[in-house]
């Protein structure tokens, strides 16, 4: 594959958006080891947990691409990705998606045991997820799962296990993103409807979804908060939780069911800050403390 074709399907997967992800998933991979171990992970696992992390988005968003080729072609808004522009092919797609999975395979290898017996399930997931919107309106909390495995797989990385801790940082990251799914999911909720495809937007209409949206994000915002109680962490960590539920408030501000004209500053740009606050305050946290 030409550096030109490769350029094309990062560009599709929107690789720079892995600002979203990467950062809960150190988060889960350093604090995981403070907390259980009570000492620091190595650079190899961070090494490994990047690699996995990395292999994992770009298998499932180029997997989401080809599967939605054909949905995609029809909805104005996404009719100029890449596979409907024809400007690339779906084998070259397929042979990244290959590759993508065999890197996620390798670091997961590299990491323990658990991380290996965990792999089907997480396949499972990225893989599903982009059937889901045929077929339920449930399919925004299948990529919160989806999401959400970033950090429970940062925590198992280092850890070994899964606890109850855990678990809480992936129900916190999994709420958040169905709740901003929802919100990106409003830009085509006429479509959707046009098309027989669930979203909430689509079932429930732009006003109750921003709602739902909401209630994810106040569950978000509370399971940080118990996150910060549970694990025992300094004032540090709070005030990284304040500030991103500060930030979701704002996100919530920009969207409004009769005006969507800010809804990419509101997905995109409040939540990639959101997650480098959150990481960076738990690492000041976990410094100072």
């Amino acid at each position: 594959m030409s550096l030109s074709k490769l350029k094309i399907i990062l560009e599709m997967i929107k690789f720079e958006h892995s600002l979203f992800a990467l950062p809960f998933a150190f988060m889960g991979a350093v604090l995981g080891n403070i907390v259980i171990e009570k000492t620091w992970p190595t650079w190899t696992e961070i090494f490994w947990v990047t690699v996995a992390m990395v292999g994992a988005r770009s298998a499932a968003m180029s997997l989401n691409r080809v599967i939605d080729r054909y949905i995609d072609a029809k909805n104005p808004r996404t009719a100029n990705r890449a596979i409907p522009a024809g400007l690339i092919s779906i084998v070259e797609v397929i042979l990244f998606i290959i590759v993508s999975f065999a890197v996620l395979f390798i670091a997961a290898f590299q990491l323990n045991a658990l991380a290996v017996k965990l792999l089907p399930l997480a396949v499972f997931v990225l893989v599903v997820y982009s059937y889901t919107k045929r077929f339920t309106w449930l399919c925004h909390f299948v990529l919160g799962v989806a999401i959400g495995f970033g950090p429970l797989g940062g925590w198992v990385a280092t850890t070994g296990q899964v606890d109850g801790t855990g678990l809480l940082l992936f129900a916190s990251v999994l709420f958040w993103t169905a709740g901003f799914d929802i919100i990106y999911a409003c830009q085509d909720s006429e479509f959707d409807r046009k098309e027989g495809l669930f979203s909430m937007p689509s079932r429930f209409g732009i006003a109750n979804a921003l709602m739902i949206a909401r209630f994810c994000h106040v569950l978000t915002f509370i399971g940080l908060l118990s996150l910060y109680a549970v694990a025992h962490l300094s004032i540090w960590f709070l005030v990284g939780v304040l500030i991103s539920g500060a930030i979701l408030i704002y996100e919530h501000t920009l969207v409004k069911p009769t005006d969507l004209s800010k809804l990419d500053v509101a997905f995109f740009n409040m939540n990639g800050i959101l997650s480098v606050v959150m990481f960076a305050f738990t690492m000041i946290d976990l410094v100072i403390s």
